[in-house]
């Protein structure tokens, strides 16, 4: 496992949390506005719910600026602030049970450019969309971290508690069980019998 310091944040990032730090408003606002819609949209992929989804983005930044003053210097504010962000969906896991749904439409097409895409695209979009929403919810936060978010396996552990090991084996099982599950819809016709 390495021991690598967090990747450093840009120094407008850094500007800002110092601001909010210290009761800026407009510097707050600026880092809710910068991760607002990546955490919305991964906690609604967890959820599989847009309003819980939108209260634990929420409630996640108020837990949040109200922690800044513990929040390390130096250290990646992002991995920090999911990391709140999984909490909260693991209360939320635990106060209530939830029947699983498949991901809202307008989820799948947020930031896309869905209207543009052809029926096919679309119809492999919701396909992949349904099966991600299948995985169980550990592979689907982990996987969902590394591929939209952006993060490093180091990173994923840190925000789910976990070992990086930990991370590399849920992102690894989710990838193959999508294939899996994928394969059949995404393969032409007679391909997968080796036609």
């Amino acid at each position: 496992m390495s021991l690598e310091p967090d990747p450093p944040a840009d120094a407008e990032e850094e500007d800002w949390l110092r601001a909010a730090l210290a009761g800026d408003r407009t510097a707050s606002a600026r880092l809710v506005e910068r991760y607002w819609d990546r955490l919305y949209r991964w906690l609604c992929h967890l959820t599989r719910d847009r309003h819980a989804a939108e209260d634990l983005t929420q409630e996640t930044f108020l837990k949040a600026l109200a922690a800044l003053p513990s929040f390390r210097p130096g250290s990646n504010f992002r991995a920090w602030l999911f990391r709140i962000g999984h909490n909260n969906f693991v209360n939320l896991k635990r106060a209530t049970r939830r029947t699983r749904h498949p991901l809202p439409d307008d989820l799948t097409a947020a930031g896309t450019g869905l209207a543009e895409l052809a029926v096919e695209d679309r119809e492999a979009l919701a396909v992949v969309g349904e099966a991600v929403a299948e995985l169980p919810a550990d592979f689907r936060s982990a996987l969902l971290l590394r591929v939209e978010e952006g993060l490093s396996f180091r990173e994923v552990a840190k925000v789910l508690g976990t070992t990086e090991e930990t991370a590399r084996w849920r992102v690894f099982k989710a990838r193959q069980k999508l294939m899996k599950v994928l394969a059949p819809e995404l393969l032409p016709p007679g391909a997968a019998a080796g036609e």
